[in-house]
C-alpha cells in the first residue's frame, strides 16, 4: 500500500482532531484514533467528550464531560492549531453532540468545509452502551447532516436506520437511507458480515456505489477496529485525498492492523498499527 507521507524533523505535520471518548484500556477510541494518527505521520488533537470506564472485557461505566468544556476544546484547537480534517466518535449524550455539531459549524468543519468523518459510536464492541438512546435523533438529524463521512458498524446501521444488514441488498438500502439524513458519503462496513471470506464495504455518494475489499482475517482481537478506520480515513482526507481514495487507504491500513493485533488481557485485544515501525 501507498502509506501517508512522515514529514521531515522540523517540520510541521498535518493535523487532524478527534471528538471522541477515551478508553482505559487504551484500545479504542482517542487512543486508537491517536495511535493511527501518529503512524500516519498525522499531529493528533484531541476533544474528550466522556472518559470510559473500560477494559479488554467491557465497559463498566462512563462519565460524560460538559458539553460547553467539548466545544471549547475544539474551538481552541482550532483557533490556534488549525485542523486539515476531523472525526468524531463516542459523544455520548444530546447535550454533547448538539454543542459539537454548533462548534463544528462554528470553526468550518463539516461539508464542503474541513473535512469531518462521523463515526457514529452507539456501543463497544461487547454491546455495552457508550450513546444515551434518546440521542439517536441527535445522530441523525444534527450530527450526520454535517459528515463529509459517516462510518457506522451494522449495529449502528440498524439502530440509526432500522435497516438490518444481511445480504448486498440491504447493504446499498442502508447506505442510501444514511446518505438521505445528509451525509455527503455513507460507508456500510461489511466486518461483521461473516458469510464470505472477504470483508466488503459499501460506499455511496448518493450517485454511485463503491466497493473495497480485503481479506477477512480470523481473530478475536479486533478492538477499535472501527476506530482505526475512521481515523486512518481522516488522515487521508486531511493529506489531500479524495473520499473515495481515502477510503481505500483506510481499508487497507486496518486489514494491516488487524493482522498485527495482539492479545491484551482476559477479553479482546486491539488492531495495532505498529506494524508501521518496521515497514
Amino acid at each position: 500500500m501507498k502509506l501517508l507521507p512522515l514529514v521531515p524533523d522540523g517540520q510541521t505535520p498535518v493535523r487532524v482532531l478527534t471528538i471522541a471518548g477515551t478508553d482505559s484500556g487504551g484500545g479504542a477510541g482517542i487512543q486508537a484514533d491517536s495511535r493511527t494518527m501518529a503512524m500516519c505521520g498525522v499531529h493528533a488533537c484531541v476533544a474528550v467528550a466522556a472518559v470510559t470506564v473500560q477494559n479488554s472485557v467491557g465497559v463498566s461505566g462512563f462519565h460524560e464531560i460538559p458539553p460547553g468544556i467539548v466545544a471549547d476544546q475544539v474551538r481552541s484547537v482550532v483557533g490556534d492549531i488549525g485542523v486539515g480534517a476531523a472525526k468524531t466518535g463516542m459523544l455520548a449524550s444530546t447535550a454533547i453532540i448538539e454543542s459539537v455539531a454548533a462548534v463544528c459549524e462554528e470553526v468550518g468543519i463539516g461539508q464542503g468545509r474541513t473535512p469531518l468523518v462521523v463515526d457514529p459510536v452507539a456501543a463497544s464492541m461487547h454491546g455495552d452502551p457508550l450513546l444515551h438512546e434518546e440521542a439517536l435523533d441527535a445522530v441523525r438529524h444534527t450530527l450526520i447532516p454535517l459528515a463529509t463521512v459517516v462510518t457506522p458498524n451494522l449495529d449502528e446501521v440498524r439502530l440509526i436506520t432500522g435497516i438490518e444488514v444481511t445480504d448486498d441488498g440491504s447493504a446499498r438500502r442502508a447506505a442510501e437511507a444514511l446518505h438521505k439524513l445528509g451525509a455527503q458519503w455513507a460507508i456500510v462496513k461489511g466486518g461483521h458480515l461473516r458469510s464470505s471470506e472477504v470483508s466488503t464495504d459499501l460506499l455511496f455518494d448518493g450517485d454511485q456505489f463503491l466497493e473495497f475489499t480485503a481479506p477477512r482475517i480470523s481473530t478475536g482481537n479486533d478492538h477499535g477496529g472501527g476506530d482505526t478506520l475512521a481515523a486512518a480515513i481522516a488522515c487521508a482526507l486531511a493529506n489531500g485525498y479524495s473520499v473515495p481514495d481515502a477510503v481505500a487507504f483506510a481499508k487497507d491500513w486496518t486489514y494491516r492492523c488487524l493482522a498485527a493485533s495482539y492479545d491484551l488481557g482476559a477479553g479482546h485485544g486491539p488492531v495495532s498499527p505498529f506494524w508501521r515501525l518496521s515497514s
